[in-house]
């Protein structure tokens, strides 16, 4: 069992800390917003700590996932930050979905003082936070991540050493380019049966299980018919996720030009006063 700081408690961050402290790890949290560190506390046990700095005193491993790339460098350097209170065994591990470019710059920020850090960005959603079935997508110094993997495992369906560091942020654009086309298209498609008079849930059962049949069919098609747009990943955060894909292509000569519609798909949902929705608001656009 090891050591482990936990730096962020939202939605993925909470249950996450969680399963570490289930499979017995000694687990220490940190939250911006320090009611919901002392809650997790009180839910879990282990300790709340008042910056990075102090939880990651003496830990084994420090993990994180918080909101952005400012929001990465908020905890990671600077007085009080977590590498100033790391010790030069110890690694740090990046959950948060971020720009490859924050990634590698942490990497070098950590190796100056000895640390390591693999950046670790997870699929899943909430769903499978609470599930611990995440799939975790690495990229870093191997030796690093082999020290973390079974620390990861708590709440890991898969984890893989992708490569190189920003090898794990590259993977996690991947994949939310085809999220991003996933849901578009079984958007369109429920709106069309919608307005041919087709009961999009008796449809849905039969070609489910055919060459159509996806992960967002099976668990967004029932949301996305009756509008109940509560359940999993927000928009807000995906145009946060598909600004950082668009981005990377633009620095490195890729096109994606069904990622940079769907993003613009996404602005009018936004417009729509739907933010907050989760993704699959993107029918409410088509009704």
């Amino acid at each position: 069992m090891a050591k482990v700081a936990f730096l962020g408690l939202g939605v993925m961050g909470f249950p996450m800390a969680g399963h570490l402290a289930a499979a017995g790890h000694e687990v220490t949290v940190y939250n911006r917003t320090a009611a919901k560190a002392n809650a997790w506390v009180a839910k879990h046990g282990g300790r709340a700590a008042a910056t990075p700095r102090e939880a990651a005193l003496g830990q084994d491993f420090v993990m994180a996932c918080v909101g952005n790339d400012d929001d990465l460098r908020g905890v990671c350097v600077g007085a009080d930050g977590a590498f100033a209170g790391m010790t030069k065994v110890a690694v740090f591990v990046d959950h948060t979905t971020v720009s490859a470019l924050v990634t590698r710059e942490m990497f070098a920020a950590a190796a100056a003082v000895g640390v390591g850090f693999v950046d670790a960005p997870v699929s899943g959603g909430q769903a499978g936070a609470e599930n611990g079935a995440l799939s975790v997508m690495c990229g870093g110094v191997a030796g690093d991540y082999a020290a973390a993997e079974a620390v990861i495992a708590a709440y890991a369906k898969v984890c893989k050493h992708l490569g190189d560091s920003g090898s794990g942020q590259i993977a996690k654009m991947m994949n939310q380019i085809c999220i991003a086309g996933l849901v578009q298209g079984l958007a369109e498609a429920l709106a069309f049966g919608e307005k041919a008079g087709m009961d999009g849930k008796a449809v849905v059962e039969v070609i489910s299980g055919g060459a159509a049949g996806s992960w967002q069919m099976n668990n967004r098609h029932k949301s996305m018919l009756d509008e109940h747009f509560t359940h999993g990943f927000a928009v807000d955060w995906m145009r946060k996720d598909l600004g950082i894909c668009l981005a990377t292509a633009n620095e490195i000569g890729a096109s994606l030009p069904v990622t940079a519609l769907i993003d613009q798909f996404y602005k009018d949902v936004q417009n729509m006063g739907g933010g907050r929705w989760d993704t699959s608001s993107l029918i409410k656009r088509l009704k």
